[in-house]
């Protein structure tokens, strides 16, 4: 079934103590890339490419309005990441689909936008070799 992209259930990222906080209210928008490496293996007996599928990868970038609130805030979640290296829990659930992936954030860039807003990034990156697999929540 053809469905919006609006009504997310989960958008989960592990603070640095490892607990799970819900920080879809501070996330304006993101995108996030399953790709696979690819090797070209063609040979000159060929007319059109022969490639064999590689290492699975995963990304995403996070997007939102700053929020330094005790609890499933944006900035308490992230504000560690340029000091730590520890991988975090990245959940992301829409219409009964799961996609649980480490991954390790590499920036925490807040932005003074010039009409006044606070916003951020947070690209982030797989941590740990395991394949992202989507599954039914």
């Amino acid at each position: 079934m053809k469905e919006t992209g609006l009504g997310w259930t989960t958008l989960d990222v592990d603070d640095a103590a490892g607990t799970p906080q819900d920080i879809r209210n501070d996330v304006t928008n993101f995108n996030f890339a399953t790709p696979r490496g690819v090797q070209d293996v063609t040979g000159i007996d060929k007319s059109a490419f022969e490639r064999l599928l590689l290492l699975a990868d995963f990304s995403i970038t996070l997007n939102g309005v700053f929020n330094d609130a005790a609890s499933d805030a944006s900035h308490m979640v992230l504000r560690t990441v340029p000091s730590t290296s520890v991988a975090r829990t990245t959940t992301i659930v829409i219409s009964g689909q799961s996609l649980p992936v480490e991954a390790l954030y590499t920036d925490y860039a807040l932005t003074r936008n010039a009409d006044g807003s606070l916003t951020w990034t947070a690209p982030g990156v797989l941590a740990n070799g395991a394949v992202p697999t989507w599954a039914t929540a």
